[in-house]
């Protein structure tokens, strides 16, 4: 799936660029893996490549977009509307891919009723009930680490079932949530270590 979701992000930029097909090795330079690799992933997704045309890009990319459940779109609320909650609600991209910022939280005063992205800004106490009223069932949470746990746990009780957590700190959620951690200080030292390591 994950590779998957490369590709879609590969393919949506190479038709941006007026590319209309590309062959599994284009596919696979651009995505770091191989041509075996990129045909033996797609192979499963039926016929959409011909040898020396290459992949169709449009049908190809309908067709992930499909099996990783993105035709119909999903709403995401942003919890936690900081430097790095503020880049997130303003990124473009997310829209492009089928995912819809409908809700901006924070427990910040001097923010709430401020509007960003044509979005008004409301309180966190609020969550639980206008996550529901929203009806997204993907979250965001940018907040501290303090305030992740019973920001989780409210968009759980609003239906949220996928959250993004960008928080340091491991949640604990029934196990109909789905959580992906992102920790930004913990991918840095990996960077860190080889970039070490690739030092003379």
């Amino acid at each position: 799936m994950e590779r998957l979701a490369a590709y879609l992000s590969c393919l949506r930029q190479m038709q941006e660029e007026g590319s209309h097909t590309a062959s599994s090795n284009e596919i696979g330079r651009r995505v770091g893996s191989n041509a075996a690799q990129v045909r033996k992933d797609l192979s499963y997704l039926g016929q959409f490549g011909r040898p020396g045309v290459g992949y169709d890009l449009p049908a190809l990319a309908r067709r992930i977009s499909e099996v990783l459940g993105l035709s119909p779109g999903h709403r995401v609320v942003v919890v936690g509307i900081g430097s790095l909650g503020r880049a997130l609600s303003l990124y473009h991209g997310f829209r492009r891919e089928g995912f819809d910022i409908c809700g901006l939280f924070d427990d910040d005063p001097a923010k709430q009723g401020r509007k960003l992205a044509g979005l008004e800004i409301l309180p966190v106490e609020d969550l639980a009930r206008r996550s529901a009223e929203l009806k997204a069932h993907m979250g965001i949470i940018a907040v501290p680490a303090p305030a992740a746990q019973s920001v989780a746990e409210a968009l759980a009780t609003a239906g949220v079932t996928c959250i993004l957590n960008f928080a340091p700190i491991r949640l604990d959620l029934p196990e109909r949530v789905v959580v992906r951690n992102v920790d930004l200080t913990q991918e840095l030292a990996m960077l860190s270590y080889y970039l070490k390591s690739r030092r003379p």
